[in-house]
């Protein structure tokens, strides 16, 4: 079980976006990078196809998973925690507020 998964909330820790928070789009554990919406935004030139304009277009460039942590409920970076529950199921939990993260 991966601790950042998409559709996940996060705090951005280091580099120049630091303290920004955005919505996770993508993960990549091989790699162990994500991809978070309006972060590590870079200009990539693109050559016209059939669909699509040529021109200079701004897109998001992953991020190492070590620089992001989860945004707990009040919005500040949270560690997170495994935890069994009585159901048997292994659940994520956010170590400053021992919230269970919905996943």
């Amino acid at each position: 079980m991966q601790k950042i998964r998409k559709g996940d909330s996060v705090v951005v820790l280091t580099g120049k976006d630091k303290g920004r928070t955005g919505e996770v789009i993508k993960v990549m554990p091989k790699e162990n990078r994500a991809l978070v919406s309006g972060i590590n935004m870079v200009k990539r030139h693109q050559r016209q196809t059939q669909t699509q304009q040529a021109g200079i277009v701004n897109k998001e460039a992953s991020v190492h998973l070590s620089n992001l942590a989860i945004a707990g409920s009040d919005g500040k970076p949270t560690r997170v925690g495994f935890k069994i529950n009585d159901d048997g199921s292994k659940v994520r939990v956010a170590k400053r507020s021992g919230d269970v993260i919905d996943g």
